[in-house]
């Protein structure tokens, strides 16, 4: 089994499935599944390819999700080896994807082989949600096969997410939720006019300085037992002409605000608006939500994966919400526990990104583990 775990990440690893492109990764994990008697249905939108894989009618579903697609290289020189041609190196495999995620989607299919050999009918359903559109727009991926889901009310009992999760050692974290995402770019409006006649202009800088700094002061909220406080940061900021002696029309800013379940988006809008109003501004502002916050409290899938990391690494997992966003948002709508777990993060996204090789075949066993936990109880494994 470790080394059918270890091959099947090093072919998904070889295709180059740069967002939106799938570039055949799906069509590997097709096949497998089709031999144990999955139902395929390719949902695709425009460039992105999406697979949603089921076997059997009977609830409990439990539901594995990820994406085959993943982040640009950057530039190539500096990888130590080709960014598309798996190498192992002192117990490693390096390549784009190793770690976010092509090792936990071949742990998926590994996990879910063992395990339906040992028991060929459980009682319940297996499913895979997989996409080609999660590191870009994500608008096409995911999102729209939980609306085609919702729509015909095929709904999931459990769900994990194969999202790389660990920070200092394998097992070490599971992810419960994640915050909520809501940018901004808001226009600060002044009067242009030359800088030496101050008094014929209104310096939008100048007005948007004292704004700026209480609202990087401001206190949104304060979190809970899972999620940290509400942050608000500023992206981009732009005004001027580039000329020294022109105090600008109009000043621009880009900010984003990464919020827990204790604030909601309107609540957060009207906060930030009324700090505008109190100076008196006159402002534009467009917002676009990314994606609100999800959170599933302890319960039997977030214990069945815990226990199951325990029972394979010896480690007792902690429950974070931290960190960026993720497609357990979307799936969230139509499923009430959804974690994530995987590999080590500390490589993903980089130049040389790698995953241990023992943790490659660990993550299967955690995976058919906590199938074994949901679908036939926490003490009969």
């Amino acid at each position: 089994m470790s080394g059918d775990t270890l091959t099947l990440t090093q072919m998904l690893i070889s295709r180059r499935s740069l967002t939106p492109r799938d570039d055949g990764c799906q069509k590997l994990l097709e096949n497998r599944l089709k031999a144990l008697g999955f139902q395929i249905e390719k949902l695709n939108f425009g460039d992105v390819e999406n697979l949603w894989a089921r076997r059997g009618t009977k609830q409990p579903l439990v539901c594995f999700a990820g994406h085959t697609d993943v982040v640009p290289t950057g530039p190539v020189s500096e990888w130590e080896s080709d960014p598309f041609v798996p190498t192992i190196r002192d117990n490693r495999l390096y390549g784009r994807g190793a770690a976010d995620m092509k090792a936990s989607l071949a742990a998926f299919i590994t996990a879910i082989e063992s395990f339906l050999e040992s028991n060929p009918e459980p009682e319940g359903s297996i499913a895979l949600l997989i996409t080609s559109d999660e590191e870009g727009p994500a608008v096409d991926g995911t999102v729209k096969v939980v609306e085609i889901l919702k729509e015909r009310g095929e709904l999931i009992d459990f769900c994990i997410v194969g999202e790389p999760t660990c920070t200092d050692q394998f097992g070490d974290t599971i992810k419960n939720g994640r915050r909520g995402s809501l940018s901004g770019n808001l226009t600060i409006k002044g009067i242009q006019g030359h800088i030496a006649y101050p008094h014929l202009a209104k310096n939008p800088i100048h007005l948007a300085a004292p704004v700026i700094a209480e609202l990087a002061q401001t206190v949104w909220d304060n979190g809970n037992e899972y999620f940290p406080p509400t942050t608000w940061h500023i992206s981009n900021i732009q005004g001027g002409t580039g000329a020294t002696n022109v105090i600008p029309g109009h000043i621009n800013l880009i900010f984003n605000f990464r919020f827990a379940t204790a604030s909601t988006p309107e609540s957060l809008q009207k906060k930030f608006c009324e700090i505008l109003d109190k100076y008196g501004l006159e402002y534009q502002i467009t917002w676009e939500l990314s994606g609100k916050p999800y959170l599933t409290p302890r319960g039997k899938l977030a214990d069945a994966l815990s226990e199951a990391i325990k029972d394979v690494t010896t480690i007792t997992p902690a429950l974070s919400a931290t960190g960026g966003t993720s497609d357990g948002r979307f799936i969230a709508e139509i499923c009430p526990q959804v974690v994530e777990f995987g590999p080590r993060n500390a490589t993903i996204h980089k130049i040389n990104e790698s995953v241990e090789i023992e943790d490659i075949e660990r993550l299967s066993q955690i995976y058919q583990l906590t199938l074994k936990k949901l679908f036939y109880g926490m003490k009969n494994n």
